[in-house]
């Protein structure tokens, strides 16, 4: 199942709803969302600096991601975008394909 990191900041307006819930209702209604398309949370960490949130989630497919993050920047409150991750295997899987390419200039 492919794996994104999630980073996220919040409006003025999404924070005003962290403040009235909590962390522990955010991680409720992220596992809610992602599990409405299959996908799950792998773990949620809030900090301060340039983002709010941090999140890595698996999700069935990237049609499943994209609906997800639309839905929910759709709301206003958050501003996210999500970064595929590849893991070590796929790596090695890319490096061993052939690739046929010519360099500009070549």
């Amino acid at each position: 199942m492919p794996k994104y990191l999630v980073q996220a900041s919040y409006t003025a307006e999404g924070t005003k709803g962290l403040l009235a819930e909590g962390g522990t209702g955010r991680r409720q209604a992220v596992e809610r969302v992602l599990g409405s398309c299959g996908g799950t949370l792998e773990w949620m960490y809030f900090a301060f600096g340039d983002d709010d949130l941090y999140c890595v989630v698996d999700m069935p497919d990237d049609v499943s991601m994209i609906a997800t993050a639309m839905v929910v920047r759709a709301t206003g409150a958050v501003r996210s975008k999500a970064v595929p991750l590849i893991s070590p295997e796929d790596i090695d899987a890319a490096a061993r394909k052939s690739v046929d390419f010519r360099a500009p200039g070549e």
